[in-house]
């Protein structure tokens, strides 16, 4: 069977180490699709899900917050600054954290506050997407 090794690294600790037949995460102009094989690529990603399809059919997912990939014919790699496994993702903290970047949003008293609360707020809901995705396939 063909497949990709498949690394999803955060600031903190890798999260995902691996061979697998099918990598799919956000673009920052749409969904990617990684197969074995594919042609070398460097891109920024948007905050959101990672779906790693592995060589037994089963699925992992990772949510990450933004972040880079590199992809070469026979290795993908994703670097993100915050990378949290599917199975990690907590319904009540990221609800919490996104009700705070709303506050923080409404309280912005500079275009940089603004800015940071607009951020925190687009991860806080691409979190929150990710977690119902995972939810939904379990």
């Amino acid at each position: 069977m063909n497949t990709i090794h498949v690394d999803v690294v955060s600031a903190e600790e890798s999260i995902f180490t691996g061979q697998a037949r099918f990598v799919a995460l956000p673009g920052e102009v749409g969904e990617l699709g990684i197969y074995p094989r594919h042609a070398p690529l460097i891109t920024r990603i948007k905050p959101g899900s990672v779906r790693i399809e592995m060589a037994d059919g089963s699925e992992e997912f990772v949510f990450v917050a933004g972040g880079l990939l590199e992809v070469q014919p026979h290795c993908v790699t994703v670097l993100s600054d915050t990378a949290i496994r599917g199975k990690d993702l907590d319904d009540e903290k990221a609800n919490a954290a996104k009700a705070a970047a709303e506050e923080a949003l409404k309280n912005a008293k500079s275009d940089l506050d603004l800015a940071k609360a607009q951020s925190e707020l687009a991860v806080m809901a691409a979190q929150i997407a990710a977690l119902r995705k995972f939810r939904q396939k379990k």
